[in-house]
């Protein structure tokens, strides 16, 4: 336990993670090795909470002759489809697991309710929260910001394919310079990229520490919540 720097995290991942080099569905050997070492954070003792995009199955804003509404509800079946192959995943790992959505699917998963998920977590389970907010027009960065804020996590982590965030984009701009902190009224008013801006003000307003950091070696999971500094924290 000594050992540890956060005791309660809400973990977003990127339905993408889940892909790999597929870039579509789900590569069983990457969520394997995410999932195993989501397991190992678990077993340091501390309290996992996930949120899972939905971006390798389907995007809302994929079709532009499509409803916005219908597709915002088609994305969340998305990660409700991720978030059943992470429960999966995980108690082949040997976890205890349940998934909380907020669409309400009974037959495969249990509705949300903050002080439920609260309880899983105190009883060691890891939750997965699906469904986003439950409603159109918000993102998953959204729902995740709201469910950190909601659980009391001690750290929104925000695992990306970029190792924290920089003062412009590092794929375009070899100068392109990694904060090592930033304010979220910096993320803000600069317009960062960190997250969308409603995901961002909800932290900001909530005082929700964020951690962006890379998942390109799913052993950074580990190293961030031992303390390691391999991204950028946001307060």
């Amino acid at each position: 336990m000594s050992e540890i720097k956060y005791k309660r995290i809400l973990l977003k991942l990127s339905g993408e993670a889940l892909a790999g080099d597929k870039k579509v569905g789900i590569d069983d050997d990457v969520v394997n090795k995410i999932t195993g070492k989501i397991k190992e954070v678990s077993d340091l003792g501390v309290e996992v909470a996930i949120v899972v995009g939905g971006g390798n199955f389907w995007r809302g804003r994929s079709s532009e002759k499509m409803d916005r509404v219908t597709a915002d509800h088609m994305g969340m079946l998305a990660t409700l489809m991720n978030s059943l192959a992470l429960s999966d995943a995980l108690e082949q790992h040997g976890a205890v697991t349940r998934v909380l959505s907020a669409v309400d699917v009974r037959q495969m998963a249990e509705p949300y309710i903050r002080k439920r998920a609260v309880r899983h977590l105190e009883k060691g389970r890891i939750v997965i929260f699906a469904c986003g907010t439950g409603n159109p027009y918000f993102s998953t960065d959204t729902g995740a910001a709201l469910r950190a804020t909601e659980i009391g996590a001690d750290i929104f982590l925000k695992a990306t394919m970029v190792d924290g965030v920089y003062d412009k984009d590092p794929n375009k701009y070899s100068d392109a310079v990694r904060y090592d902190k930033v304010t979220h009224d910096e993320v803000l008013s600069s317009n960062l990229k960190v997250m969308d801006a409603t995901a961002a003000a909800l932290c900001r307003d909530n005082h929700t520490k964020i951690y962006v950091f890379s998942m390109e070696d799913p052993d950074n999971i580990v190293r961030v919540v031992k303390g390691e500094n391999i991204g950028t924290l946001v307060e």
